[in-house]
């Protein structure tokens, strides 16, 4: 199975019919049903890392604002406790802690799986972000989900590589500022040229990369992708865009067969 990289957006995403969910409907179907899915949302910031390890995670609405609908919608895929057990037997260092009962399947997750997976019957493994650890420490632990890859289980990260609230402008719904335009290409070339240390270590040295990244929590999921990437895996860019001019909606995966 592929690594895959989401940028989610909005939670409307779930709901509306558009470019976004179409995508990654499309990606669904090309990718083909995993024997899991390990999810790294930007919605489970945490102390020490966990990992969801119940039968049943619930579906976690961890925003407001939004339409009823939006709040009523349930993505009831099954956990995987055996998948779970699994990793934090991969992981020496760290030691991953097992979520029995507190978290479950937030937006992060659902939002982009109700369209890639909408009959929510592929069991789902979510993985919380210690903020208090350097990039090196998530790219590391990425390569040990990498692991599970070779078992059929799709590794995704969820987040966005530009996301900056404070500067949306709802009049630039398709169209990113220049800032913002100027950090998502600069990832993209690091990617093309496998610099994944300068993704996670130098950023926030520009002003577009200040501006784009204010807080690391939707950033850092792309570190887990590429720590789980392997060096002869084909880079694809499978989704490219903006919205609100403060959000790139990029998507990207590693060893996909097209």
């Amino acid at each position: 199975m592929p690594a895959l990289f989401i940028g989610h957006g909005s939670p409307m995403n779930a709901i509306e019919d558009n470019q976004y969910g179409q995508r990654w409907l499309e990606l669904g179907q090309e990718i083909g049903k995993p024997k899991a899915i390990l999810c790294v949302s930007a919605h489970w910031l945490s102390a020490g890392t966990w990992v969801t390890q119940m039968e049943r995670p619930r579906t976690i609405h961890d925003f407001y604002g939004f339409p009823q609908a939006l709040h009523d919608m349930q993505y009831p895929a099954p956990g995987n406790p055996e998948l779970a057990a699994e990793l934090r037997r991969l992981s020496k260092n760290p030691k991953i802690q097992a979520d029995e009962k507190s978290w479950g399947l937030d937006h992060g997750t659902w939002s982009v799986l109700a369209k890639m997976y909408p009959e929510a019957d592929v069991p789902v493994v979510q993985l919380s972000i210690d903020m208090s650890e350097p990039a090196s420490f998530h790219l590391e632990l990425g390569k040990t989900l990498g692991q599970l890859r070779e078992q059929g289980v799709l590794i995704l990260g969820s987040g966005n590589i530009v996301h900056n609230l404070r500067r949306m402008d709802w009049n630039q719904p398709r169209k990113g500022f220049d800032w913002a335009e100027e950090f998502d290409e600069w990832v993209k070339a690091r990617l093309i040229d496998r610099d994944f240390k300068a993704i996670g270590d130098d950023y926030a040295k520009t002003l577009a990369g200040q501006l784009s990244v204010p807080t690391p929590d939707h950033y850092l999921p792309l570190l887990y992708v590429l720590g789980a990437a392997d060096e002869k895996d084909n880079l694809k860019f499978e989704l490219e865009g903006f919205d609100m001019g403060s959000i790139s909606m990029r998507a990207l995966s590693f060893g996909r067969k097209v």
